[in-house]
């Protein structure tokens, strides 16, 4: 009797592996197919989603998910955010399932409008600050600046130059991005996945937060109930401003592909503008898709600073909402320029 159940534990072993792997096998000659073209397709099309099954495999069923969430063989992808995506389809093979996966990118489906500019006035700036926040608020400018031992937040007097109020960060912290809700400054630090919370009237440190997913901190803005921050990738990441929770995140994109290494960020009627790292430009992104809607090339702006050793990039935006008009320096600039947005 032991020999017989010996034998059948045995049979029935190489029972269940062959299962498993005619299982697997079938799973490895089937592949998603789409009408994306190189995994990439725009947004006012539908996603086409079907199965290639060259060597006919008997599928029971199949259902399909895209970024987790149940979806038909057509997709519309119109109300959907831009950037990577992830298909999954689950085959039933009439009592086991497999499930296979496929990454297709979703592109704006219009050309980012041209904008141009028009200096109106010029003022004064610390050309010893490197800048990496700039933001007005109840008609107050407040700027954070960057560089370890030298990072500080101020309040500044645009119109002089003059620094109305300033605190210093510890050597250890990297300042960037600040935005300003219900009278709380956000300021963000690079590296040690770290941000400050301040009172803005005394600029009183009154707590801190961790990042989450996004692992560095560039840019933030807020829309008035939200923030929104960039970690110097193509993403935009929403936070709770009550947690500081990261909840949800955009990707910028047009038309062609991602735009890459987001920096200072503003929130301007309804739009983020975003400071694009060592580009001297700004793209105009739409925060519910993720789609850059638009361009300014700043270049020529750094031609007309003081040119000096510890020069560099264009970075710090803000938007004066009393002015209707946008304040543009940059890192160790003696100048801050006002400027009106043109289209072309």
């Amino acid at each position: 009797m032991n020999t017989i159940k010996h034998l059948t534990i045995i049979i029935l072993g190489i029972f269940f592996l062959s299962c498993g792997s005619n299982s697997a096998q079938k799973k490895n000659d089937i592949s998603i197919k789409t009408n994306a073209e190189g995994h990439a397709i725009t947004a006012d099309k539908t996603l086409e989603l079907e199965i290639s099954n060259p060597k006919s495999h008997e599928i029971a069923s199949v259902e399909y998910k895209l970024d987790g969430k149940p979806v038909s063989e057509h997709v519309e992808l119109k109300t959907l955010r831009l950037g990577d995506h992830l298909v999954e389809a689950t085959l039933n093979f009439g009592g086991e399932t497999a499930t296979i996966t496929q990454n297709i990118t979703i592109l704006n489906n219009q050309t980012p409008k041209v904008y141009s500019y028009k200096i109106i006035n010029e003022y004064p700036h610390d050309i010893t600050s490197y800048t990496q926040g700039l933001e007005f608020y109840n008609g107050e400018l407040y700027e954070s600046t960057g560089q370890y031992r030298e990072s500080k937040l101020r309040k500044v007097d645009y119109k002089t130059g003059e620094v109305l109020k300033n605190i210093n960060l510890d050597d250890e912290f990297f300042g960037e991005g600040l935005t300003v809700l219900n009278d709380k400054i956000y300021q963000l630090t690079w590296k040690r996945g770290t941000g400050f919370v301040y009172d803005v009237d005394t600029f009183e440190k009154t707590g801190s937060f961790k990042y989450g997913n996004s692992k560095e901190g560039w840019g933030i803005c807020n829309d008035g109930k939200k923030l929104y921050k960039s970690d110097g990738t193509e993403k935009i990441w929403t936070l709770n401003p009550e947690t500081l929770v990261e909840e949800s995140y955009i990707q910028a994109y047009h038309n062609k592909g991602k735009v890459v290494e987001l920096n200072e960020l503003e929130w301007v009627n309804g739009k983020i503008y975003a400071n694009r790292y060592n580009k001297n430009g700004v793209a105009i992104i739409n925060p519910e898709s993720g789609a850059v809607e638009g361009v300014i090339d700043f270049t020529p702006l750094r031609k007309l600073v003081t040119q000096h050793p510890k020069l560099d990039v264009l970075n710090g935006i803000a938007y004066n909402p009393d002015t209707q008009t946008l304040f543009i320096t940059g890192k160790r600039w003696d100048k801050l320029f006002e400027v009106e947005i043109i289209e072309n």
